[in-house]
């Protein structure tokens, strides 16, 4: 078996890695969620690393009591490194405070709604053909996505995170 993945915060030194890495599988750094655009590569983030070589990048977004994964990439399939980069980000988040961790995806991805499901989160709303909108604030957001599938909607998942409740109510 591999060994686990290392996480950590992403460093100065990563920052290029980081915007490289999200153009080449993102189009762009710009990710759009809920209408709003973020710029991925300048957001707080976490990366995983096999040994010294960068294997994953999650970069995300904490907003009062809510946090949003903005972006998950892993470079390796089936080490562990997504399901990493999302168990760190719920001690983040929890550390900060929120009681829930939330992202976008597109109706096209079946592998990350697959993903995202196995690992707890539920499918809080669906904005139904709102990717003609994005489009216009990102152009770079392709007609269609994984096999073919026209991309048309916008699809909130989120995880409760169930231990800062259990420590609030005490």
């Amino acid at each position: 078996m591999r060994n686990a993945p290392n996480i950590r915060p992403i460093e100065d030194s990563d920052r290029y890695w980081v915007r490289h890495l999200l153009e080449e599988r993102w189009g762009s750094s710009r990710v759009v969620t809920l209408g709003t655009i973020h710029d991925a590569a300048a957001l707080p983030a976490i990366v995983a690393l096999l040994g010294q070589k960068r294997v994953g990048l999650l970069t995300y977004s904490i907003d009062k009591r809510s946090c949003e994964v903005v972006s998950l990439n892993s470079l390796v399939s089936n080490a562990g490194v997504g399901t990493q980069l999302l168990q760190s980000l719920q001690l983040i988040a929890s550390d900060n405070g929120c009681d829930r961790v939330w992202l976008c995806t597109t109706n096209d991805n079946t592998h990350a709604l697959k993903f995202y499901q196995k690992r707890g989160f539920t499918i809080a709303r669906v904005n139904v053909d709102v990717i003609a909108e994005y489009r216009k604030i990102k152009p770079e957001i392709p007609e269609s996505g994984e096999d073919d599938i026209p991309i048309r909607d916008e699809i909130v998942l989120e995880k409760k995170l169930t231990w800062q409740a259990e420590v609030e109510s005490k």
